[in-house]
């Protein structure tokens, strides 16, 4: 049934001034358990998003009618209150989505159950050698484990696989591995290269598209006829996953992902993708650092000043990111890995 709230957010698509925030996600903390060879934010010392942060966030949400809180992080479930934070914002209003790296989800089931009301996993390998190749832990069967739990208790699970030239050949095996193990529907995007707001502080500089590639990023050019190759395969094998929707792409919206890695190869061309999550969304950083999105710039920060959420989010530097990224003036958007579109008839469905 559609909301008072959904209608309300009609308006943000039509300017640049936000009116409501459908969507917030907080980055909890910024230490993690995992050790990703594409990703350095666990590289850095683990700090959490203060309480009293989360009690303005809470308030201003209810205010902003926003309907779903994404706890991401670093790994969020390594907040210590990470259970009291959701259990704060569905008190006011929301529903609760927890993207994980699942290696804490089988200790912590029982919080999950009772706190969250839909999960993402990210699961990046169908084997724990390779698993433990590309995440730096033995966790895999763990992870499998907490989601089996987690799913038998009714909770929707999805896990999402970040796509590079170490795992591509085993996508079917981790449709197969994901589903077996309770997921609902699975996701694949693209390994961001390039991008240096996203994923911690990665790089010293921006990588340019030409870097040398090696097995945890894009994929080389004597990779894409395989890679073609076990797209057209998995079309097949899986018709029924696509059919039903338990593979989340459909199979032409994976084959972006073989002309994501083909364009800077020089064999392709890459188009950019539709979003508009800056218009729909925003992240709030542990320490209270805004972003309209993962991959562009912060534009300030929550702090003791007075300023609340609803109203850092019409800041001339907010709207100003917004208007640059509509208009096409952004260059992270142009091969941004993971994009959120909703229109009209999307958002008045509500998330």
């Amino acid at each position: 049934m559609m909301k008072l709230t959904h209608l309300r957010s009609l308006p943000n698509l039509m300017s640049d001034h936000l009116r409501t925030l459908p969507l917030l996600v907080l980055y909890l903390t910024d230490g993690c358990n995992s050790k990703c060879a594409m990703c350095d934010i666990w590289k850095a010392p683990r700090r959490n998003m203060d309480m009293g942060l989360v009690e303005r966030l809470a308030t201003s949400s209810q205010k902003l009618g926003t309907q779903l809180i994404l706890l991401s992080g670093g790994e969020a479930m390594q907040h210590p209150e990470w259970p009291a934070i959701a259990q704060q914002f569905r008190a006011a209003g929301s529903k609760i989505w927890l993207l994980t790296n699942g290696l804490l989800l089988r200790k912590q089931a029982e919080e999950v159950i009772a706190y969250v009301d839909m999960l993402t996993v990210s699961l990046d390998a169908a084997t724990p050698d390779l698993y433990e190749k590309i995440r730096g832990v033995d966790g895999l069967n763990l992870i499998l484990e907490g989601m089996q739990i987690v799913s038998r208790a009714g909770i929707p699970v999805s896990t999402r696989t970040t796509l590079m030239r170490a795992n591509f050949r085993q996508m079917p095996q981790i449709v197969d591995t994901s589903l077996g193990a309770g997921a609902q529907q699975v996701s694949f995007l693209a390994v961001d290269t390039v991008n240096p707001y996203a994923f911690g502080p990665r790089f010293e500089d921006v990588i340019p598209l030409n870097m040398p590639v090696n097995e945890f990023v894009g994929l080389t050019a004597e990779d894409l006829p395989e890679f073609a190759t076990i797209l057209d395969d998995l079309e097949r094998t899986h018709a029924t996953h696509f059919a039903n929707g338990r593979i989340a792409e459909s199979p032409s919206k994976l084959r972006r992902l073989y002309d994501y890695f083909a364009e800077p190869l020089g064999v392709g061309e890459f188009e950019g993708p539709r979003c508009n999550a800056p218009h729909i969304s925003a992240v709030v950083n542990w320490d209270g650092r805004l972003q309209p999105c993962y991959f562009l710039p912060s534009w300030g920060k929550l702090n003791g000043d007075g300023v609340e959420l609803e109203d850092a989010l019409n800041d001339p530097a907010a709207i100003a990111l917004r208007t640059a990224y509509r208009n096409g003036e952004r260059a992270e958007c142009a091969r941004c890995v993971c994009p959120l579109y909703r229109g009209p008839r999307a958002l008045l469905r509500g998330f």
